[in-house]
């Protein structure tokens, strides 16, 4: 073997080292991944709103923990057995029902009534609520009209969805949850004045609302029913 062969072959070896042990200690890191500061639940920064949860895939050897029950309902947060017996009642009833789709819906149902309701849109709200929520919603309107206020409201985060009661009775699927967020609200006066409020500072809302569907429907749309404060 001539000199030079050699020092090409340790060369060789040497670079082969670098190599491995740079792309082990990558290795290394990629295993234990570390969350930015100010990532959101869906690993994104900023982000406020959570993805769906993905549904398990189900071998055919899989059994659900509880029997007879929807292991896709397990996955729904609920605050009692109660709601979850709900939930299967629905499901039971209404095949098409998905309950992980279900708590998605109804977080942008809340924002979207909520801002229907900071600008006034009637017509929106119409849409999305029976006629005495609207009825409420609307008197709380016209009178904020009239006094020459306007809300500068803005729904920061969602921080929790929770079911606390779920059912079915002659026919008619009810869901009744429990969402607590954070708001920034402003009240302005004619002038553009705040009255009330401030943006810098959000505050803890809780909302209990009751959502119902006709089961045997065609129409796959939830109407909020009844709202209260937790």
């Amino acid at each position: 073997m001539t000199p030079e062969i050699v020092i090409l072959a340790m060369i060789a070896a040497f670079l082969g080292l670098r190599l491995y042990s740079v792309l082990g200690r990558r290795a290394e890191h990629e295993e234990e991944p570390i969350a930015g500061r100010f990532e959101g639940q869906q690993g994104q920064p900023g982000a406020t709103r959570p993805q769906a949860p993905r549904r398990p895939e189900l071998r055919p050897d899989d059994q659900p923990q509880r029997a007879g029950q929807d292991p896709r309902i397990q996955q729904v947060p609920v605050t009692s057995p109660t709601a979850e017996r709900g939930l299967a009642a629905i499901a039971a009833a209404d095949r098409r029902f998905d309950a992980l789709a279900f708590i998605e819906g109804a977080r942008g149902a809340y924002r979207l009534v909520l801002e229907s309701f900071w600008k006034g849109d009637k017509a929106e709200l119409r849409a999305l609520c029976d006629a005495p929520v609207y009825e409420s919603f609307e008197s709380a309107i016209d009178a904020r009209i009239e006094a020459g206020e306007t809300l500068d409201n803005r729904l920061v985060r969602i921080e929790d969805v929770k079911i606390v009661a779920a059912g079915v009775e002659d026919g008619t699927a009810r869901i009744t949850l429990r969402f607590r967020s954070d708001i920034a609200a402003v009240t302005r006066d004619a002038q553009g004045n705040v009255v009330a409020g401030s943006l810098d500072d959000a505050i803890e809302a809780v909302d209990v609302w009751t959502f119902t569907r006709q089961v045997r429907s065609s129409d796959p749309d939830w109407i909020l029913e009844e709202t209260d404060a937790g």
